[in-house]
C-alpha cells in the first residue's frame, strides 16, 4: 500500500486538472424553471375537476341536471343499429344509367335496321333502350335492362342485374390494352362460334368500332364483370356481376 500510496501521489502531480466550472448561475436557472409547488398543485386540481366532470356527464341525472342549470338543452343518445342506406331513387332503371330513349323491343327493332338478339336464357327484358341520336354510334344503340327478378345479383346500388347492350360494329384485340387497370383481366374467349372477350374486375371503359370505322369510346354502365362479342357484324356486350360461365350462356342463347 506505501508504494501505491506514493504511485497515486505522483501521479496527480503530473496530470494537469482542468479548471472547476462556474456551476452556481447554471443550478440557479435549473431552479427557476422548475414548477414551485403550489404551481403543481393547481395543475394536479385542474386534472382532478376535468376527470370529476366527465364523470358527472356520462351519469344521466346528473348531466340532465347540469344541462337544466346552465340552460343547455342539448340530447345525448347512443345507438345500436346503423342507419338504413338511402333507397334507390324512384323511376326506370335504365333513366338512371342514360341509356337513351325508352321503347318496346318491338320499337327497338323498327328503329334500326339489324336483327336485335335477345337472350332466350332470360326472361324478356324488363326495359328496353333506343338510341340514335345525339353520341350514338353509327346505326343506333339498344340496351335490353334486367332487373331483380333474373335471380342474378344486382350491380351496386343500379337496380340491374345484366345489361345487354347491342350496336353495330366490331371489336379488335388492340383496343383492350386502354381499358386494362389494376385488378382487371382480359381473356379471349368463343361463344357460339363467335369471337369475344371476357373483361374481369371493374373496367369502366370500352372500345370498339362502328359501322362507319370510327372509333368509340363508351362507358361501361356498371362497373362489373363484361363479356364482349363479335355477333355477324353487331358488337354485343353484356354486363353484370356474373361469372364467365353464366355470361356465356347467357351469350349463347342470343337469338
Amino acid at each position: 500500500m506505501p508504494d501505491l500510496e506514493r504511485t497515486l501521489d505522483a501521479l496527480a502531480e503530473a496530470i494537469a486538472w482542468p479548471p472547476t466550472p462556474e456551476l452556481r448561475l447554471p443550478v440557479r436557472r435549473a431552479i427557476l424553471v422548475q414548477p414551485r409547488w403550489y404551481e403543481r398543485r393547481w395543475a394536479l386540481a385542474a386534472v382532478a375537476v376535468i376527470a370529476i366532470a366527465g364523470l358527472l356527464l356520462a351519469y344521466t341525472p346528473t348531466r340532465t341536471a347540469i344541462a337544466d342549470f346552465v340552460n343547455l338543452h342539448t340530447r345525448i343518445t347512443h345507438t345500436s343499429t346503423l342507419p338504413t342506406p338511402s333507397p334507390r331513387p324512384a323511376g326506370p332503371i335504365g333513366a338512371r344509367l342514360g341509356l337513351g330513349s325508352p321503347t318496346t323491343l318491338a320499337g327497338a327493332r323498327a328503329g334500326v335496321t339489324w336483327a336485335v338478339l335477345v337472350p332466350s336464357s332470360l326472361s324478356l327484358p324488363d326495359e328496353v333502350y333506343l338510341q340514335t341520336a345525339g353520341d350514338a354510334p353509327s346505326g343506333g344503340e339498344v340496351t335490353l335492362v334486367y332487373g331483380a327478378g333474373t335471380g342474378l345479383p344486382v350491380a351496386g346500388q343500379t337496380g340491374a342485374s345484366v345489361l345487354i347492350t347491342e350496336a353495330r360494329g366490331r371489336v379488335d384485340q388492340e383496343f383492350f390494352g386502354k381499358i386494362i387497370a389494376a385488378g382487371t383481366t382480359v381473356t379471349p374467349v368463343t361463344v357460339a362460334g363467335s369471337e369475344g372477350w371476357w373483361i374481369s374486375g371493374s373496367p369502366h371503359e370500352f372500345f370498339f368500332v362502328d359501322s362507319t370505322g370510327q372509333v368509340r369510346a363508351e362507358t361501361l354502365r356498371l362497373a362489373t364483370n363484361t363479356l364482349v362479342l363479335n355477333v355477324g357484324g353487331t358488337v354485343v356486350r353484356i354486363e353484370g356481376n356474373l361469372s364467365e360461365q353464366q355470361a356465356e350462356q347467357i351469350a349463347a342463347s342470343l337469338g
